[in-house]
């Protein structure tokens, strides 16, 4: 390297170094993060080529009993490979009953009254909804991404914030804004989930809020699709040591309370799942689940006490145009769904491990696929093929798709792993008797088994009939999980306890 080469590379460290100071002056870590995230996401979700998700034929289920309907001619042509912005208002009587019972209908229906309000009155623009979605995100990744990095050294809490960017700030994540999915509402609030839990562990905000922001993150989360309600039980459970993070009367029976709410509404929502999605998930366990993979189909029907002759649908899905027998007809609802429940096929499962092993194994294969493959991201009228999707600020996902091992075997190293890596600071919090430095562990492993439930409850419900998108939840977990996990190996305090507000460490935007 010659003298002028030195000389231009010293200018350009000196200019970063100027930079950097100058951001740790104005800004924190978290507030640059959500900033980021927001300024990348706005220009995937609202500036041409608009970035969004095709509709897989769920659409309807949200749309209708919202007030929305397909107004596209060719709608049903652009399924599967072109995302759909524009949709139509109805102006008079709605007859479409409830279809679904989900607390997304709470923002598809605040989205809707703002686009009346300030767009159109007839033409509902699915962007109104990403808006709202992406405020709320923002505030999430900003909540997240201070508790990791308060108080702690400001170069540290620079290279977390820019690692939550280019993990949370993936457009394989925020497309989902773009959409009808539920997956938008479980990402978000996933993300304020944890983030409120381990604010209250760092001491970091009023305890009271974030204990509200994670019970109502945690209600909206569990009744954002049905397959979320068990969920409820997993969250409650941990939050047992929330509970105890405080022992004053009022927090406490403030968090009893929340528990109690969330247990009654989590059984409610699996009440209220209607009987129809649970005939075709009951389908898909047994067509797509069980049968496929039995070496004797037959017996595997016969040990349900169904009759050995339904193996011939072995394979096929409940909307095949063509099906040996009428999948809503009366001998259906008595000799097939009505002979078995989810129950049975758990312990189908549990009495055939090598067959629920290699069901394992096909679910993590589409485990780490953020964005399904069979869907779109641009609109019709950009010209590209059926089905393209954009590399625009994806680079995580992409990597994360590639290079991780595809198996169970490495989900469960994985889980392990951050479990002992956490454990000597659980153990010291509970030797110490510092109920608020107890609630770390408990957390994360809650959010580890609610992935893990996630891929148990994709197989047992529906087999492998869209399962990279039933497993979303395990994908989010992940993301997280390993984001915690790599941050506080930068903090140094993967071992040991973080500071609290009783402590006086510097902060991370004045720290050296």
């Amino acid at each position: 390297m010659n003298r002028s080469d030195m000389s231009s590379t010293g200018a350009i460290a000196d200019y970063c170094k100027r930079l950097f100071k100058a951001a740790a002056r104005y800004a924190s870590p978290s507030l640059l993060a959500a900033a980021a995230v927001l300024a990348i996401s706005a220009a995937a979700l609202f500036v041409k080529p608009y970035i969004g998700m095709a509709d897989n034929g769920d659409y309807f289920r949200i749309l209708y009993s919202n007030g929305i309907y397909f107004s596209a001619p060719d709608y049903s042509k652009q399924q599967f490979g072109y995302f759909i912005k524009d949709y139509g208002i109805f102006q008079y009587y709605n007859d479409a009953g409830v279809s679904l019972y989900s607390s997304q209908s709470l923002f598809v229906r605040q989205a809707l009254q703002l686009n009346i309000w300030f767009l159109d009155a007839r033409t509902f623009d699915i962007r109104t909804q990403a808006a709202i979605y992406l405020i709320l995100y923002t505030v999430a990744v900003y909540m997240l991404v201070e508790a990791l990095t308060w108080r702690a050294p400001a170069k540290r809490g620079y290279i977390i914030a820019a690692l939550a960017v280019f993990i949370f700030g993936d457009t394989a994540y925020t497309a989902y804004f773009n959409s009808f999915y539920s997956e938008a509402l479980m990402l978000i609030m996933s993300l304020f989930m944890l983030a409120s839990g381990l604010l209250i562990y760092r001491g970091r905000f009023n305890d009271y809020t974030m204990l509200a922001v994670f019970v109502i993150s945690s209600l909206l989360l569990v009744t954002s699709k049905q397959q979320n309600a068990p969920f409820g039980i997993l969250i409650a459970l941990f939050g047992i040591w929330l509970l105890l993070a405080r022992s004053n009367r009022p927090y406490r029976l403030s968090a009893a309370g929340g528990l109690t709410l969330l247990l009654i509404v989590s059984i409610a929502s699996y009440a209220l799942i209607p009987q129809e999605f649970v005939n075709i998930n009951k389908y898909h366990a047994m067509t797509r689940g069980v049968l496929p993979d039995s070496s004797d189909p037959e017996q595997s029907l016969k040990s349900m006490g169904i009759d050995g002759q339904y193996s011939l649908l072995s394979g096929t899905t409940y909307y095949d145009p063509y099906t040996t027998i009428d999948v809503n007809s009366n001998k259906m609802l008595t000799e097939f769904y009505g002979k078995f429940g989810f129950g049975k096929v758990l312990a189908y499962y549990a009495t055939h491990p090598d067959q629920a092993g290699r069901m394992l194994n096909l679910a993590a294969q589409g485990a780490f696929t953020t964005r399904p493959e069979t869907m779109g991201n641009y609109e019709k009228s950009e010209g590209l093929a059926f089905g393209a999707q954009t590399h625009f600020f994806s680079l995580y996902s992409m990597l994360k798709k590639a290079l991780t091992p595809k198996t169970f075997g490495f989900i469960f190293l994985w889980a392990i792993i951050v479990v002992g890596l956490y454990m000597p600071s659980f153990v010291s919090a509970v030797r110490t008797k510092n109920r608020r430095q107890a609630v770390r562990l408990p957390l994360l492993l809650t959010m580890i088994l609610l992935g893990l439930a996630g891929i148990a409850i994709s197989i047992v419900g529906a087999g492998d009939a869209d399962l990279a998108k039933h497993e979303f939840m395990f994908t989010i977990v992940f993301d997280l999980v390993t984001f915690i996990t790599v941050s506080d190996a930068l903090s140094g305090c993967l071992w040991r306890n973080v500071p609290t507000h009783l402590n006086t460490a510097p902060s991370a935007t004045t720290a050296a």
